[in-house]
């Protein structure tokens, strides 16, 4: 039962991505994983959105192999898999090539924060990893992908900052759940969107004041957080 929910959740979260205009065609895959159980559960590879079903969602174990479905997972499995191994709050990871966070990635400039929209959900810019050297890119492309984004979070705090912007490449978002990262995936490009306006409109703008900025960020986030509504008890 636990992998038929999480393969409806990874489903949910894929067809979420193209709802929202994140997906041109198949770019773009979303996964969760058990941890319980070492399971991961993600879109199988080049297989149109509109064609998805939970059976069709790929299983595999945190090494990669295929321990559950009849089609080969997502390309992108093992930076995803980098990704759990590293961070251990994430419960799921999206990635989309939207198309204003990837023309940041493209032009490998972190985004700012520029105002109260990007504070609420990411605390400080969305990092850009370096690029991949000619040996990372020739090996294991994949692997090395998600390597260079754990090390673009060397001493900061992937969840506070749940993204980033892969050089040249595109963005990954995580959260707790697929559903969280999905989420994530979404905010990032409307924010990548104000942003790339905002330095259009006033090339020389300053990023938000860290007062500013933390006040946003930890009304929503953290044991002092007081945005929305208590949980029932």
């Amino acid at each position: 039962m636990l992998l038929a929910a999480l393969r409806k959740e990874v489903l949910a979260a894929n067809v979420e991505l193209v709802e929202r205009g994140l997906v041109l065609f198949t770019f773009g895959n979303a996964s969760g994983i058990a941890r319980g159980k070492g399971l991961v559960a993600i879109k199988p590879s080049g297989v149109p959105y509109d064609e998805l079903t939970p059976e069709s969602i790929v299983v595999t174990d945190l090494d990669g192999k295929v321990v559950d479905g009849k089609l080969r997972p997502s390309s992108d499995l093992r930076t995803h898999l980098e990704l759990y191994k590293h961070f251990p709050n994430i419960g799921g990871v999206a990635h989309t090539h939207s198309e204003a966070a990837s023309a940041w990635a493209q032009a490998q400039r972190p985004i700012p924060c520029f105002g109260t929209t990007h504070a609420d959900y990411f605390h400080g810019p969305v990092p850009v990893t370096p690029p991949l050297s000619p040996e990372e890119i020739a090996g294991d492309y994949e692997k090395a992908t998600g390597e260079v984004i754990c090390r673009a979070f060397a001493g900061s705090d992937p969840d506070a900052t749940p993204a980033v912007l892969v050089a040249g490449h595109a963005p990954f978002t995580w959260g707790p759940d697929v559903a969280a990262a999905a989420h994530n995936a979404v905010i990032l490009e409307y924010v990548a969107r104000m942003a790339m306006a905002t330095v259009t409109i006033n090339p020389a703008a300053l990023p938000l004041a860290h007062a500013l900025h933390d006040k946003h960020f930890f009304r929503k986030h953290g044991k002092h957080a007081y945005y929305g509504q208590a949980a029932a008890q």
